[in-house]
């Protein structure tokens, strides 16, 4: 095996002969772009540039041994350790590199659970393809009727043979319109308990049956769709687990999910913080005692997450299954978000309504508006406060309704 050092290093050759060096970057009030969104809204043209672009950077990165460092190499992976995955990105932060937003979901969350839970014969169709970039995948989880209560689904597969026949309704799905492949919850029982008929497949999504609309948000853009899945037949070869045991599945998807989620930064950008202390300056506002307390409450908070965010990501790269620590991640991110909503609007009163062309102000009015959403996303604070307390801290669980 590679050393880690000697992999270090043939990163930084093959990053400098392909990627520009980044530089130092440093906030500067009123230069660049004033967006303060928490999601990366595009327009359908530059979301299809951006993938076209992602795509052909992940291909490159794959043929040369950096996109899936620790994975299993009879799948595509290097087989490699987590330190060594760990100096690729100390070198990468160096460079600039083309946007891989478009595979997040995919990677971060389908493909795990793939690997985890499928058959060789789906490890083999889909897991090069989704590291190499040529497929990307969406998570499909929550319907309409079951909001955060996703045992409570009820998009239905039936089985007929050697495959099963899905059809129901799936929403706020991130990346849809551009997926190739979903990975599904569905109910294959009604006669179990809610936990116990639930069962996960790999789909299509460029099949007839499966019809993509975007959801617009409050924020303007559409980020989201609902997916309505007609009749879709799947092979049983690309059942996700045992039938039945949909709920162990998606536990894997759903902790994966949070971790994504709970390691965001402020604003989507680690120049969030210097922006928002510096808005108080130019609104004058940093001699009051109200408005420095709530900043230094908020960088308090701030780095108490990161720190947990690192021990859970630690446990992640030591080849450990994320558990509720993610929960832990996701909520303080939430709950940072609005603190930052809180003392954002207190700094620019009017000017966060009202859009007077006046750079770095108005353009916060996103950011708050993405904030609700966020805390729904990867399961609500609600659900997040019910793990905690249930498996962190040892509470009895929630008195059900009957």
């Amino acid at each position: 095996m590679i050393s880690v050092d000697d992999f270090a290093k043939r990163a930084h050759e093959f990053l400098a002969e392909h990627a520009e060096p980044r530089g130092e970057e440093k906030f500067a009030w009123g230069q660049g772009s004033d967006r303060m969104g928490i999601l990366d809204e595009k327009s359908p043209e530059e979301e299809q540039r951006e993938l076209d672009v992602g795509k052909a950077w992940r291909a490159k990165l794959f043929d040369a041994g950096y996109a899936w460092i620790t994975g299993p190499e009879e799948y595509g992976g290097q087989g490699l350790t987590a330190a060594h995955e760990r100096a690729y990105r100390e070198v990468e932060s160096e460079f600039r590199t083309p946007s891989q937003a478009p595979f997040g979901i995919g990677l971060g969350m389908v493909a795990p659970t793939i690997l985890a839970h499928g058959i060789d014969e789906v490890k083999d169709a889909y897991l090069r393809r989704m590291w190499r970039g040529e497929l990307v995948g969406c998570q499909l989880f929550s319907e309409p009727v079951a909001g955060s209560d996703l045992a409570g689904i009820q998009t239905k597969a039936e089985r007929d043979g050697e495959e099963w026949i899905i059809t129901g309704q799936k929403v706020w799905t991130s990346g849809a319109q551009y997926s190739d492949i979903g990975e599904i919850i569905t109910r294959t029982s009604t006669e179990k308990p809610k936990h116990k008929g639930l069962t996960m497949f790999v789909m299509d999504m460029n099949a007839s049956g499966v019809e993509v609309r975007p959801l617009r948000q409050m924020t303007g853009g559409a980020s989201f769709n609902e997916v309505f899945i007609n009749e879709l037949r799947v092979p049983d070869s690309h059942r996700l687990g045992d039938v039945d045991e949909g709920w162990t599945v998606a536990l894997t998807t759903l902790m994966n999910e949070r971790a994504s989620i709970g390691t965001g930064a402020v604003g989507g950008s680690s120049t969030g913080a210097s922006r928002l202390i510096e808005t108080a300056r130019r609104m004058g506002v940093t001699d009051d005692a109200i408005v420095r307390d709530r900043l230094a409450d908020l960088y308090m908070h701030s780095s108490v997450a990161r720190y947990n965010n690192l021990r859970a990501m630690s446990k992640i790269r030591a080849g450990q299954l994320p558990g509720p620590e993610m929960s832990i991640a996701k909520l303080s991110l939430t709950m940072n978000m609005r603190r930052t909503s809180a003392v954002i609007a207190d700094i620019l009163g009017p000017r966060l309504v009202a859009d007077t062309g006046e750079w770095g102000t108005y353009a916060w009015a996103e950011f708050i508006l993405g904030v609700p959403g966020m805390r729904v996303a990867g399961g609500t604070d609600e659900v997040m406060r019910n793990i905690i307390g249930e498996r962190v801290l040892g509470l009895p669980k929630e008195p059900q309704v009957k």
